[in-house]
């Protein structure tokens, strides 16, 4: 199916577009610089689900509606439960904690945060976005999208959470 977008839903898709490629960029560094390897997987992981995201705005921008994948979602879900097997302990705001032969430190604390902020921003774009389109299908499919935003921002709190790096009093 073709759409006509308005000049400024394609402003909106360009702004998405570049959300987007930012995370997969963002993402795709931090895996290869996470000291802990499930961290280094739960980033690779969720890079590649950006790039779904990415890939499907740029097929709207040129006027196609692609069909929603209900599977993608569903991945987090597990990932979460991963990022969280075998992990115990507590640690302070300091970064660093110890756990057997585990050490996660400052800097992985800073990747989890920034990205965590990053989920934040680009979840309220897409907000924004949805209420700007108005094909039902467009919107629909940005929904979705945004909904996976809010799962990976809630996938990294769960991993922030579970290793004392985000305590919730």
């Amino acid at each position: 199916m073709q759409v006509q977008l308005s000049q400024k839903e394609q402003m909106l898709l360009k702004d998405l577009k570049g959300h987007e490629e930012l995370c997969v960029e963002k993402y795709s560094k931090y895996a290869k610089e996470a000291e802990c390897s499930n961290l280094s997987q739960m980033f690779q992981n969720l890079a590649s689900r950006e790039q779904q995201h990415y890939n499907t705005i740029s097929q709207i921008m040129t006027g196609q509606v692609p069909s929603m994948n209900q599977g993608q979602g569903q991945q987090s879900q597990g990932q979460q439960a991963q990022g969280m097997q075998g992990q115990s302990g507590s640690q302070g705001l300091s970064g660093m904690q110890s756990q057997g032969s585990n050490s996660y430190s400052q800097k992985d604390f800073n990747m989890l945060s920034d990205m965590l902020a990053t989920e934040k921003y680009v979840s309220g774009t897409y907000d924004t976005s949805i209420f700007e389109f108005q094909d039902t299908n467009l919107r629909q499919i940005l929904n979705h999208i945004q909904k996976e935003e809010q799962e990976h921002g809630e996938e990294i709190f769960n991993y922030m959470h579970s290793h004392g790096m985000y305590p919730v009093q």
